[in-house]
């Protein structure tokens, strides 16, 4: 178990490889979720679909177990949501008439208030019973439509409040449970990066390329670079292999299952700080990354209790 490795070399530069940076942020508009309707508009809004909700009604939950969030980092969001949107939206209940409250992504909800939004996209979770709301995110995810970010979304949403497993919930989408986790992977992506994916700028054979750079900076920088010359994934691959100088990396190959029971059960206690490299023959590694002592003691109690 590690808490992370320093980044590989980049041999030649990253600047040399991608060549003069220019500035190509109107490409980039916010994902602002304006087309949504507003909460409340009209009876019968479906528990799946996203609305738009003012940011004065809704209250975090008291029940958070999470007491203190990083300034700097929320700063950071706040910009990034400034500049992009926000991409995830949070989930929230009704507490009463129009008032809500925060179910999921109270951190992104106090980086919303940071940034100055007035409204804040955001799925309604209704008094429905668990079934009730499995077939509603199950339903939305089989519509054509959705963009790989808003799968993403719902795939996670079917873990977090649904309480499904990885497994399960593959089962109920009738996809196989490599690419429910290829999906997953995707909300690991910077959020510039999930913004160009959502809007069309990338593909998800080049999001699946930037999923194998560890470094986020340089996965922004080669996401400008498709965005900017137009590169196909295999001209992408092309210059991570001369970024790093070295083959082209292959996309990666679904696990077995074994593996993503793994990355599963681990991840119940780390989130999604954890990944799994596997060679064809077999080999590989798993990195854990760490943000408090306290994880790792969650982690290690429950194994003694096994």
């Amino acid at each position: 178990m590690t808490a992370g490795k320093p980044s590989r070399g980049l041999g030649r530069g990253l600047s040399a490889i991608l060549g003069e940076s220019t500035d190509i942020s109107g490409l980039r508009k916010p994902v602002g979720y304006v087309n949504k309707e507003i909460a409340g508009s009209r009876t019968g809004q479906n528990s799946s679909d996203i609305f738009r909700i003012p940011l004065d009604r809704i209250e975090p939950n008291p029940f958070q177990p999470r007491t203190t969030f990083d300034r700097e980092a929320l700063e950071e969001l706040a910009g990034s949501i400034s500049t992009f949107g926000l991409i995830q939206p949070v989930t929230v209940r009704r507490i009463d008439g129009d008032r809500y409250q925060i179910i999921s992504g109270e951190r992104r909800f106090r980086a919303c208030r940071m940034a100055g939004l007035e409204m804040i996209p955001a799925y309604i979770r209704e008094a429905d019973n668990q079934g009730m709301l499995e077939m509603a995110i199950v339903e939305n995810i089989q519509r054509e439509n959705l963009d790989p970010i808003e799968v993403a979304m719902s795939y996670r949403r079917l873990i977090e409040e649904c309480g499904l497993t990885q497994e399960q919930m593959a089962s109920r989408v009738g996809r196989k449970r490599a690419s429910v986790t290829n999906y997953l992977r995707l909300l690991k992506l910077p959020a510039k990066v999930q913004h160009d994916l959502k809007v069309g700028l990338i593909s998800v054979g080049h999001a699946k390329v930037l999923l194998g750079v560890e470094d986020p900076s340089v996965q922004e920088a080669l996401c400008d670079a498709v965005v900017r010359n137009s590169l196909s994934v295999r001209q992408l691959e092309e210059k991570l292999a001369r970024l790093y100088s070295a083959p082209a990396p292959a996309v990666q190959q679904p696990l077995p299952d074994a593996y993503y029971k793994v990355l599963e059960h681990i991840g119940r206690f780390f989130g999604d700080n954890i990944s799994l490299k596997r060679s064809p023959t077999g080999k590989g590694t798993i990195t854990i990354r760490f943000s408090s002592d306290e994880e790792v003691e969650k982690f290690l109690k429950a194994l003694d209790e096994r």
